[in-house]
């Protein structure tokens, strides 16, 4: 093997090991996916069994620690999520969609809600 393929082998394989799959979810003959807006999501799949909100920590840019409580609450806002839970039927598994920032962020499929 030449050095374009030592190089390039290990390259590809990172690359492929990290790429993520995003899930879709498919309501009506319509599919939703990650980046959709609420109002879309509404209009492919109606209303969720179940709906749940939280506010995230928020974290310093750049590092694994959240801004501590008492700056978050005073200067930064918490990031609002939420869950919507859909029974997608008989022999189906439910579908969990979360919300950041008005936005699907993923989905996840599961037998119990996740």
């Amino acid at each position: 093997m030449n050095l374009i393929h030592h190089v390039a082998l290990p390259f590809a394989m990172v690359v492929a090991l990290t790429t993520a799959h995003a899930e879709s979810l498919r309501c009506n003959g319509l599919s939703t996916a990650e980046g959709d807006s609420k109002l879309s999501v509404l209009y492919k799949c109606g209303q969720p069994l179940m709906a749940d909100s939280f506010c995230a920590p928020v974290y310093y840019p750049g590092a694994l620690y959240p801004v501590p409580a008492s700056i978050a609450e005073a200067y930064v806002p918490c990031q609002p999520v939420e869950d919507w839970l859909y029974d997608r039927g008989p022999g189906n598994l439910m579908a969990t969609v979360r919300f950041r920032g008005g936005r699907v962020e993923s989905i996840r499929y599961g037998r119990l809600p996740s």
